[in-house]
């Protein structure tokens, strides 16, 4: 709810963010050049191929940023708001609001002494001003652009490899199921997961079952 909470972060985006965006943008990819080999058969040229996942991930990296900023804008907004009516209220008004405020699972172990405490740390602090948009946000915005737009290049590789556009679909469909791996074990060992292989093979099987449906329903 201050200005410290709901801005500065030690890093750009968490692990999840990063993994989230590389695996949007590798599913996208894939579908984009799986929709692209049913319509050409087996006429798919590198170029075509290139083109077409680097242009579809370049909007979708455009339009997850920009979501992005817009997401930040409106919970840095709300928290300022939120900020400025305890300030108005009473302490026991104040206290409610907190609790409110909270998600579920923390306003469940929170006590009236530790909702008194951020109340009075929130009043001990400056007001907010100042742009709600700050340039680490726009650094992040910018991150999740590129991380979307550079998951294309490792599904477009076996084109450039290889003339045969069979023998290219199903190394660019091998490479993707490996990065699907990679990123559901990343996902694992960052959760604590006692078995991270098993997050591995589940996000996988989740991502070829995404990547079947998107084309199915023709995306």
């Amino acid at each position: 709810m201050t200005e410290r909470a709901d801005g500065d972060r030690e890093r750009l985006l968490d692990p999840i963010q990063r993994i989230s965006e590389v695996l949007f943008g590798l599913i996208m990819a894939v579908t984009i050049i799986g929709s692209l080999s049913i319509a050409t058969a087996d006429r798919v040229e590198v170029r075509t191929v290139l083109l077409a996942a680097l242009g579809c991930n370049l909007a979708w990296g455009l339009v997850d940023a920009v979501m992005y900023l817009l997401n930040t804008l409106t919970e840095r907004s709300r928290n300022r708001a939120l900020a400025a009516r305890v300030r108005a209220m009473d302490a026991a008004d104040g206290r409610r609001l907190f609790a409110e405020s909270l998600p579920e699972h923390l306003a469940a172990i929170t006590g009236p002494d530790e909702l008194e405490g951020m109340r009075r740390r929130l009043l001990a602090l400056p007001a907010a001003n100042g742009a709600a948009l700050r340039g680490k946000d726009f650094l992040a915005a910018i991150g999740i652009f590129l991380l979307v737009v550079i998951a294309t290049f490792p599904v477009v590789v076996p084109f450039m490899l290889t003339d045969d556009a069979a023998i290219a679909m199903r190394n660019s469909r091998i490479v993707t199921l490996g990065m699907l791996f990679l990123a559901g074990y990343l996902l694992g060992r960052y959760a604590s997961h006692p078995r991270p292989g098993v997050t591995g093979l589940a996000t996988m099987l989740l991502g070829a079952v995404l990547i079947v449906t998107v084309m199915a329903l023709g995306g």
